[in-house]
């Protein structure tokens, strides 16, 4: 049996998967947002829930939102700020009694997605997470591919490409930057975004409804963020050259982007035509946490 954690930033879902790639058990929780020993815990509840609805045992893999430092052995570059500098890796062997494989959710989201999901077939995928955070990951034939620092992919934490003059410098991130992409891209940043336009602070779902409705101010937010959108997955473009764009996470989860985003970055992509496809993860939300139980130990 192997077990695959997604750790995000408000929710712990746990999966169990028999060796043929069959789900056996699924679970969720809310994530201890900002207690690092109530995170473990969380974790280490969830292995042993699964356990006993399966009667059994199994090897253990965990995407995180960040990576684990090969120099330290701590965790870095995680939105989830509260496990940041912190043994995760050695605390939960230690309390599951087992080696625990480690990885980044967006790698362990585009293996997924690449090996039995909607870019299954596909030479080179970008896999790309919006929700509370902005992550991304690349898969070539399969494989993640992970760097010399173990940094592949990290999309989010670079400028907003192409910004106009009241984009920038734009909002404080938390890596210590102004302006980054996931502080424009993220569910929070969207949120915040159309909070400057309309002193309402309301979820990116609430947006799209009111857009729907054929609210001027939601719709011109939600366009405005397509066009952010478009220029950021067009650096990309320009520099990977990908088949296949998988969106995941919450913002995934709105249908228009996939229609309107390719649309709009032609003009911003070096060349007279662009194949690349932008398209929704097969396993939706699930995609990660069975990304990481197929993690090799």
């Amino acid at each position: 049996m192997r077990i695959g954690i997604d750790l995000g930033g408000t929710k712990i879902e746990a999966i169990a998967l028999d060796q043929n790639g069959s789900e056996l058990f699924r679970h969720r929780v809310q994530t201890p947002r900002n207690d690092y020993s109530a995170t473990i815990k969380a974790i280490t509840d969830l292995v042993h829930y699964l356990e006993q609805q399966c009667s059994g045992t199994g090897s253990v893999g965990i995407g995180i939102p960040g990576t684990i430092s090969a120099k330290t052995g701590l965790v870095k570059n995680a939105n989830s700020t509260w496990i940041i500098g912190k043994p995760l890796q050695q605390d939960l062997e230690q309390r599951l009694g087992r080696p625990v494989k480690i990885a980044n959710d967006a790698n362990c989201f585009v293996v997924s997605e690449a090996t039995d999901g909607a870019a299954a077939g596909y030479e080179i995928v970008f896999g790309v997470i919006i929700g509370t955070g902005t992550g991304a990951g690349i898969a070539v034939n399969g494989i993640p591919l992970v760097g010399a620092n173990s940094i592949a992919g990290e999309w989010g934490h670079n400028p907003l490409p192409w910004p106009d003059k009241d984009e920038s410098p734009g909002a404080d991130c938390y890596c210590g930057k102004k302006g980054c992409i996931e502080t424009w891209l993220s569910g929070p940043g969207f949120s915040r975004y159309y909070q400057s336009c309309s002193n309402a602070n309301l979820t990116p779902t609430d947006i799209v409804q009111l857009a729907e409705q054929g609210n001027t101010l939601a719709e011109d937010s939600i366009q405005q963020y397509e066009d952010r959108l478009a220029r950021s997955l067009a650096s990309v473009i320009n520099i990977l050259d990908p088949d296949i764009i998988v969106l995941g996470g919450g913002m995934g989860n709105i249908k228009r982007l996939y229609e309107n985003v390719p649309r709009l970055w032609a003009k911003y992509i070096f060349s007279d035509e662009v194949n690349t496809q932008l398209v929704p993860p097969m396993h939706g939300d699930s995609s990660g946490v069975r990304g990481a139980a197929w993690l090799k130990q």
